[in-house]
């Protein structure tokens, strides 16, 4: 398949949708000529990428992810916003197969003209992000929307991925206490700019709103990332589309404080930093594994690793020294 990365960077440009999809479809190709090809796009693009508020959306399993981003992306497009979802889906670490199943589950966004809704494999990236969610959303941005969400597969220390290439991080959590406070690790609250305790609605109000306390007063013990700002708890119903205004307000609040204060250009930065570094790192690696030398004493030296007969380190080195030195 031939692909002109100028025809395709003016028809992103134009909205063209079908163009976008291709693109992303391109920027995850591992083909060493879709990588030539989606980096002369990228860099085609990047003037007319950056303008969109990222928004990283984690939560436990069960807290009802899909059903808050349909919920909140339907109202977002209300505001005469353009949205764009990319929702990593879980990948299987056995056969790497993806259930994909995020676009059936948010059926009325999905209808909505102004909404683009993107399901990628995790894989065995971590942090349940898609190697190349960085740049999905340069095209997204490019093509004009002007909202990003990253949805991630849960929570874990390994999520500082979506925040590292997001503007403001949201974490929605289930009404509870005491237990369920504990099982949040410090690590996830300290990335939070923003909490939503979901499904505040029926029987489970209440215990919403206890819940919403108990976490305030949890992150009175905890020094929030964004100078100026204090990590705001509310309690919503996706479900019943409670509370979702007033989540929206703060988002954009966030957004006007960090824009003011040059700490989304500072964010930005270093978020292009990692991402070039992050470049380096998988590419190395590729290009380690690929190499002839290492094929041929790989196999071996990873038999000896699993029986046990050779040190982890000694293989290491011993596969080091061969890429570096043994020209």
């Amino acid at each position: 398949m031939l692909i002109d990365p100028q025809l395709l960077a003016e028809q992103i440009k134009a909205g063209k949708r079908r163009a976008l999809s291709k693109a992303i479809t391109l920027v995850e190709s591992t083909r060493r000529d879709h990588r030539a090809a989606a980096v002369e796009l990228l860099q085609l693009l990047a003037p007319s990428a950056g303008g969109a508020i990222r928004i990283g959306i984690s939560g436990v399993p069960g807290v009802g992810k899909s059903t808050f981003i349909e919920a909140l992306g339907n109202y977002v497009i209300g505001k005469g916003h353009r949205l764009a979802v990319l929702a990593v889906d879980p990948s299987s670490s056995l056969s790497g197969g993806s259930i994909m199943g995020d676009k059936t589950r948010m059926e009325e966004l999905s209808r909505q003209v102004d909404a683009f809704i993107r399901p990628s494999p995790a894989g065995s990236t971590l942090g349940g992000v898609a190697r190349r969610t960085r740049e999905t959303m340069l095209l997204c941005e490019a093509a004009g929307f002007d909202v990003i969400f990253v949805e991630t597969v849960g929570v874990g220390q390994s999520e500082t991925a979506v925040a590292d290439m997001t503007d403001l991080f949201l974490l929605l959590l289930l009404p509870g206490g005491g237990d369920d406070l504990q099982g949040i690790k410090r690590g996830i609250m300290e990335l939070a700019d923003l909490i939503l305790v979901n499904k505040a609605d029926g029987e489970l109000a209440a215990a919403a709103r206890h819940s919403a306390a108990d976490y305030r007063s949890a992150l009175t013990l905890i020094h929030p990332r964004t100078s100026g700002w204090k990590v705001p708890v509310k309690t919503c119903s996706a479900a019943e589309g409670k509370g979702l205004s007033e989540a929206w307000d703060k988002i954009e609040e966030y957004r006007a404080l960090i824009g003011k204060n040059g700490q989304l250009a500072h964010r930005r930065a270093a978020q292009a930093k990692s991402w070039m570094w992050s470049e380096i790192s998988e590419g190395l690696l590729t290009t380690f594994k690929q190499d002839d030398r290492i094929r041929s004493q790989l196999s071996e030296l990873e038999q000896g690793v699993t029986g046990g007969l050779v040190p982890p380190t000694l293989a290491a080195a011993k596969l080091l020294d061969l890429f570096l030195y043994d020209q």
